[in-house]
């Protein structure tokens, strides 16, 4: 039986092929969600991607899912800045998360230097586009 990862997208990855195209790439959310996948099943994972625009949303989720994963990966977007409520909720959880972000954060405007989420994870992984996310899992993988 695989075990099963949670991806956690937050507020405007929806729309990553909307953003700068020269710090994200030309990619939909739905091709990068679909490669995540595919990686995750190669290292035997099972994999639920959630992603929401709305804080609570995220949290109720972290919430729903504890004993029916075994990890999390997230990417909280601009919520890593500023929500510690999601910090709280990923303290709670009785899985591992990994923090991802897919630009390099401490290159960006200063704000985004700064993760409140950062000490609920145990680990961070930031610049390395689509590959953070596999980045996370290979990580999963060795520590689960």
């Amino acid at each position: 039986m695989s075990k099963k990862i949670l991806i956690l997208q937050g507020p405007n990855l929806n729309k990553i092929i909307d953003y700068d195209r020269g710090i994200y790439g030309k990619e939909s959310a739905e091709s990068i969600n679909s490669q995540i996948q595919h990686y995750a099943k190669n290292l035997g994972f099972e994999t639920e991607i959630f992603q929401s625009n709305c804080e609570g949303r995220l949290i109720d989720k972290l919430h729903s899912l504890s004993g029916e994963v075994s990890g999390a990966i997230i990417n909280a977007g601009a919520l890593s800045h500023y929500s510690y409520a999601l910090r709280d909720a990923i303290a709670c959880a009785k899985y591992p998360c990994i923090e991802v972000h897919m630009s390099n954060v401490f290159s960006r405007e200063e704000f985004r230097s700064k993760s409140v989420i950062a000490c609920a994870c145990m680990g961070y992984i930031s610049g390395f586009g689509k590959l953070s996310y596999m980045l996370a899992l290979n990580a999963l993988k060795e520590w689960l």
